[in-house]
């Protein structure tokens, strides 16, 4: 059995020697770890008496203005010492912040410009010694290029400025945009804007960096065994069959290589090439028709798919490793075909997301 030892009340003497030891640790501690032993710890040093409950303005001053020495008191947590660190006091891959959004202009493969509203992600390492990063400086050091027209070597820029205001080794920059590119439709002449997801992505570790461009590719992919099915029954027994078709997804993520350009629409041409039963966006009866006996020339299974993009991806000499990730959302099962294809080891990986696949989902 476990006996409490009786806490023995201080004399005044020791209660006096304690006070001071308290006093000349909180003198040279940081304000923040004074705050997060005990706020009114702050008190008992010389000059900053206070009543416990001082009477505190409740009138927004909209006319103070924070001059060097105000901005100097302010506390800054996130800078704050390595004894303020919680949790395992271990290096952070990435930190920063995702989703800020604002117009950007980008050069287009025809020399052209074009403002798109655009959500940037911008991170950094964290050494193990240092509590945490101003998460500001990666949008103020962005903002000091967005008036540019912005490619991977303004990224660059970009990158190099929030490093040094972080003071970081390793960073990565995401910029992903809408990308709209007009498209004719297949036999009545009409045309519409077909909307892409795309991402520019620059990559900086142990001082190498990488450049990747992803792209949502999405397409109509009629099942071959299903085709082959619904011919059968039309030769053998007269009966009117149609194969299954549906909208499929693939993200083709690929590094372009140092020194080349690839430009948004360049690795959109390759997926339609590999593919070219793209989704419509002008649609006549001709249209429709025609998109049918595109599809029937087409028939094309996941493995398939992800093998033709591969193929094509394979004979550009502008990009180095990638990966295809692609979903057939079918209309005959209730659950999805799916398939990943890498080359390389930039985007090897023995596990995936949880949720990779589902976020394989054109929102129209």
């Amino acid at each position: 059995m476990n006996v409490q030892g009786r806490i023995e009340t201080p004399d005044n003497d020791e209660a006096r020697a304690a006070l001071e030891t308290l006093r000349a640790w909180a003198a040279k501690a940081d304000p923040v770890e004074v705050a997060q032993l005990d706020p009114a710890i702050a008190r008992l040093l010389p000059g900053h008496a206070l009543s416990n409950y001082p009477d505190l303005s409740r009138v927004y001053d909209a006319q103070f203005s924070v001059d060097d020495s105000y901005k100097a008191s302010l506390p800054d947590l996130q800078n704050g010492p390595a004894s303020l660190i919680v949790g395992a006091n271990t290096r952070i891959e990435h930190v920063g912040i995702s989703n800020f959004r604002l117009p950007v202009r980008f050069k287009t493969r025809d020399n052209g410009d074009l403002t798109l509203e655009t959500s940037v992600t911008g991170t950094v390492s964290l050494e193990a010694d240092k509590k945490g990063i101003n998460m500001s400086r990666v949008m103020r050091s962005f903002y000091a290029h967005a008036e540019k027209s912005f490619s991977f070597e303004v990224m660059e820029a970009a990158l190099d400025d929030y490093k040094d205001d972080l003071d970081s080794f390793d960073a990565r920059l995401m910029m992903r945009v809408s990308f709209p590119v007009k498209r004719p439709s297949l036999r009545s002449g009409l045309e519409g804007w077909q909307y892409y997801d795309i991402a520019l992505e620059l990559i900086e570790v142990a001082g190498e960096r990488c450049k990747v461009i992803h792209l949502d590719y999405v397409y109509s992919s009629t099942c071959p065994c299903s085709l082959e099915l619904s011919e059968h029954a039309r030769s053998m027994r007269g009966q009117l069959a149609t194969p299954h078709s549906q909208r499929s997804v693939a993200r083709i993520s690929a590094v372009v290589e140092p020194g080349k350009c690839l430009w948004f629409e360049d690795l959109i041409d390759l997926a339609r090439a590999a593919v070219p039963t793209e989704t419509q966006v002008m649609v006549k009866r001709e249209d429709e028709q025609a998109f049918a006996e595109l599809n029937a020339a087409n028939p094309i299974f996941v493995e398939d798919a992800v093998r033709a993009f591969a193929e094509r991806l394979l004979a550009e000499p502008r990009i180095g490793d990638f990966r295809i990730v692609a979903s057939h959302q079918e209309s005959l099962h209730s659950h999805d075909a799916v398939a990943v294809l890498t080359e390389g080891p930039t985007f090897a990986s023995a596990s995936l997301d949880p949720k990779l696949f589902a976020t394989l989902i054109h929102q129209g």
